[in-house]
C-alpha cells in the first residue's frame, strides 16, 4: 500500500536532507549548486526506492521466517507473529489468497514426512515487517501441533501465494459469507480490505454468518464486533451449536432459513464465500444450490457464485 508523497517519513528522510545539501552548498560555494541539486535528487531517489515495500513470497520455493511473538488466545488457539527480512518487507499476498506452510513431521512409526498445509494470515501487506497467523491446534493436526510447539526464535517454512480467489474492490455488490471456526481468517482478510477501501470508493456490502460450538470458540469476536460497529456495510451473525441460556443469535447448524434471513438473495452481482470444516462446506454447497444459487464446483474458481476457500 503506497504512502502519500507528503507523508512525514518523506519529509524527514528525503526532502529535509536534500534541502540541507542544497542550502549548505549555496552558502559555501554557490557555483556548485547545480551539482548539489543533482546529488540531492540522486540520493533522494535512492532512499525513496529503498523504502518501497519489498515482496518476499516465492510461489515455487519455501523460505524460512522466524517466530517473533506468540499471543495465546485460549488453551488451543494462538496468534503467531513472524518477522520478515526488513522493516519494509511485505509478503506480497493478494487479498483472498493464502500461504503454504511445510514441515518435516515425525510419524507414529518413527519416520518423518513432509506435511504442507494452507493458512491465511490475519495481517496484510499494509502492515510491513511481519505477518500474523491465527492457528487452532488439533490433537490430530500435523502442522497445527507443530506450530503450537514452536518457541520464539524458531522458524517455519513458507511459500505462496496460493489460491484461486483474489479480491478486487467492487467485484460484487454484496458478499454473503459463511465461516466455521478458523475458517474466519480469509473472511476477515476480505472484510478488512473492503473497509480500508471505503475512502477510495469500495461500496461492497458484507453479511457474515460465523458458526462455532460455544461462545468461547468464537475467534476474533472483538475484532469482528469492532469492524461491524465501525462500518454500516458489514454485519456479522453468530451461530452456536451449543448455545448458553439467553443466547440471542442462531442455534444449531447453519440452515437454509438462516441463509435466507441474513445473506443476500441470489443475483449476478452477489457472491457467497464459504470456509470451514469439509462436512460443513459440503452441506452448505447443497443448501445454497437449493436456495437458487449456482451449483458450486468441487474445486472453486474465481468466477463461481459460490466459492469455497
Amino acid at each position: 500500500m503506497s504512502d502519500s508523497l507528503l507523508a512525514r517519513k518523506y519529509f524527514d528522510g528525503i526532502y529535509i536532507p536534500a534541502g540541507l545539501i542544497i542550502i549548505g552548498t549555496v552558502i559555501v560555494k554557490r557555483e556548485w549548486t547545480p551539482y548539489a541539486v543533482l546529488i540531492a535528487i540522486a540520493l533522494g531517489s535512492l532512499k525513496y526506492f529503498n523504502n518501497l515495500p519489498k515482496k518476499v513470497l516465492k510461489p515455487d520455493a519455501f523460505q524460512e521466517f522466524e517466530l517473533k511473538e506468540k499471543t495465546v488466545i485460549s488453551h488451543n488457539v494462538a496468534i503467531y507473529r513472524f518477522g520478515l527480512p526488513s522493516y519494509n518487507s511485505i509478503l506480497g499476498l493478494p487479498i483472498g489468497q493464502h500461504i503454504s506452510i511445510g514441515a518435516a513431521i515425525e510419524q507414529p512409526d518413527g519416520s518423518t514426512k513432509e506435511i504442507v498445509r494452507s493458512y491465511t494470515p490475519i495481517s496484510g501487506d499494509h502492515q510491513p515487517g511481519y505477518f500474523d497467523l491465527l492457528i487452532k491446534s488439533y490433537p490430530t493436526g500435523n502442522i497445527s501441533k507443530h506450530m503450537a510447539s514452536l518457541a520464539v526464535g524458531q522458524s517455519i517454512r513458507v511459500k505462496g501465494p496460493k489460491g484461486a480467489f483474489v479480491y478486487t474492490p467492487n467485484m460484487v455488490r454484496h458478499f454473503g459469507m459463511i465461516a466455521g471456526g478458523t475458517g474466519i481468517t480469509p473472511m476477515l482478510q476480505v472484510v478488512r480490505a473492503i473497509i480500508r477501501g471505503r475512502a477510495a470508493g469500495d461500496t461492497t456490502q458484507v453479511d457474515l454468518i460465523f458458526a462455532n460450538v460455544t461462545p468461547q470458540d468464537i475467534l476474533l469476536k472483538e475484532d469482528l464486533d469492532a469492524l461491524a460497529a465501525e462500518d454500516k456495510g458489514f454485519r456479522v451473525h453468530y451461530v452456536l451449536d451449543k448455545p448458553p441460556a439467553g443466547w440471542t443469535g442462531g442455534s444449531g447448524y447453519v440452515t437454509a432459513d438462516m441463509i435466507t434471513q441474513w445473506l443476500p438473495k441470489p443475483a449476478d452481482d452477489v457472491k457467497i464465500l464459504l470456509c470451514g470444516p469439509p462436512p460443513m462446506i459440503s452441506g452448505l454447497k447443497k443448501t445454497t444450490e437449493a436456495l437458487g444459487f449456482k451449483k458450486a464446483r468441487p474445486v472453486s474458481k474465481l468466477e463461481d457464485q459460490v466459492f469455497a476457500f
